[in-house]
């Protein structure tokens, strides 16, 4: 489905894969609400808030507009948050929390793109905080990811350093192409929304996982497949199938923020609670 493995006499090779919704079933800073409300770090009032908020992202995504709001919302919501212990809370619930809703399908690509030679990079507008342990959860070998602004006293300051989203998406793979040597021409790329049309616009192989209606019609214009994941599945499930061990993400610091990252953390996480609750 992939191609052959690389011929290494030829520049390099990527999969940029979004990550909530193509990689994993939820979204990834919405997932952590209930450890952050357990925290401290958020309240119920903010839970409540943001629950009709995750609803749009599962029910269907959020348009441009929503997710600027939502940029801003959780911008101000990880406002005096303590990088230290949002990074403590992500570490001790990852495997609980991650694991469990990692698409079956997805994995199996990020095994196939590495024995064909290809790096694997993961493009998510959630913060860095969030993204990173779930990139190195996944041994992927670059993260791109949302990142805030940290004071003097190791916290937030609710200003946005780099925003992971549409264009900038895109940007930061052409980066990426000339620090690492990639052909765009021959990689791939991965996304379930149309806010991500850029991303897949700057690939050669772009495909459209569990695609929004924007996504799918642009899809079926552009006769770029379509994938449907649809099986949630524990790694360690998974481990006796492995054909490539797991990497060790290296984490790419070339214009990936750390901001959105905690606010989407926020954001998300309150969302959760508010289910659960």
């Amino acid at each position: 489905m992939l191609g052959l493995v690389e011929n290494h006499s030829l520049p390099r090779t990527a999969a940029f894969f979004d990550l909530d919704k193509t990689v994993i079933a939820k979204s990834s800073t919405l997932t952590f609400s209930k450890s952050f409300y357990q925290g401290g770090l958020i309240n119920r009032r903010a839970v409540l808030r943001t629950a009709y908020a995750q609803f749009v992202f599962l029910a269907g995504g959020a348009d441009h507009d929503q997710m600027e709001r939502m940029r801003e919302y959780l911008s101000a919501l990880c406002r005096g948050w303590n990088v230290q212990q949002v990074k403590e809370i992500v570490a001790e619930t990852l495997h609980e929390l991650i694991d469990p809703i990692i698409y079956d399908e997805a994995a199996s690509l990020i095994e196939e793109h590495h024995a064909a030679g290809r790096d694997v990079v993961i493009v998510s507008t959630s913060g860095a905080e969030v993204v990173e342990p779930i990139g190195e959860l996944l041994g992927a070998d670059r993260v791109v990811a949302t990142r805030m602004v940290v004071g003097d006293d190791g916290c937030f300051t609710g200003e946005v350093e780099y925003y992971a989203y549409g264009p900038t998406k895109a940007e930061a793979i052409k980066e990426l192409a000339q620090s690492e040597g990639y052909d765009l021409d021959r990689c791939f790329a991965y996304s379930d929304s149309a806010t991500d049309l850029p991303m897949l616009q700057s690939v050669g192989h772009p495909f459209a996982v569990n695609p929004d209606r924007a996504l799918r019609r642009e899809a079926i214009t552009r006769a770029w497949p379509i994938l449907d994941f649809h099986r949630p599945v524990r790694l360690k499930q998974r481990l006796p199938a492995l054909s490539v061990p797991p990497r060790p993400a290296l984490v790419a610091a070339a214009a990936v923020g750390a901001a959105a990252a905690t606010a989407g953390l926020v954001w998300l996480a309150s969302r959760r609670r508010a289910t659960a609750s």
